[in-house]
C-alpha cells in the first residue's frame, strides 16, 4: 500500500463531505430544505434524502449548487492533472 492509498478518502466520505458542504452553504444562504429544492427545481424528497444519506442524481446536485451559486465548484473538478513522472512535469511545463 503507498502512501496515497493510505491517505485517500473513502467513497462515502467523499460524498458526506459534499453534502455536509451543501448544507452548510444552504444555511448560509439561509435558505430551508423546501426553499433550496423549490429554487433548485429539485425535490424536496431528493434534498433531504441526500442530507441524510449523500445520496442524489448527479444532475440534482449541480441543479443544487447552481442555486446556491457554487457552480465554480463543478469547473474545478478534475481540473487538476494527475502527473506521472517528473518527465511529464517538464514536458507540460514547455
Amino acid at each position: 500500500m503507498t502512501y496515497l492509498e493510505f491517505e485517500q478518502k473513502t467513497p462515502y466520505e467523499v460524498t458526506r463531505d459534499v453534502a455536509q458542504a451543501m448544507r452548510a452553504r444552504r444555511k448560509e444562504r439561509g435558505f430551508s430544505q423546501a426553499e433550496l429544492a423549490q429554487r433548485a427545481g429539485v425535490s424536496l424528497g431528493s434534498l433531504k434524502r441526500f442530507e441524510r444519506t449523500h445520496e442524489i442524481a448527479l444532475a440534482s446536485l449541480v441543479r443544487l449548487a447552481l442555486a446556491l451559486g457554487c457552480e465554480e465548484d463543478f469547473e474545478r473538478l478534475f481540473a487538476h492533472r494527475q502527473y506521472r513522472s517528473i518527465q511529464e512535469v517538464i514536458d507540460a511545463q514547455k
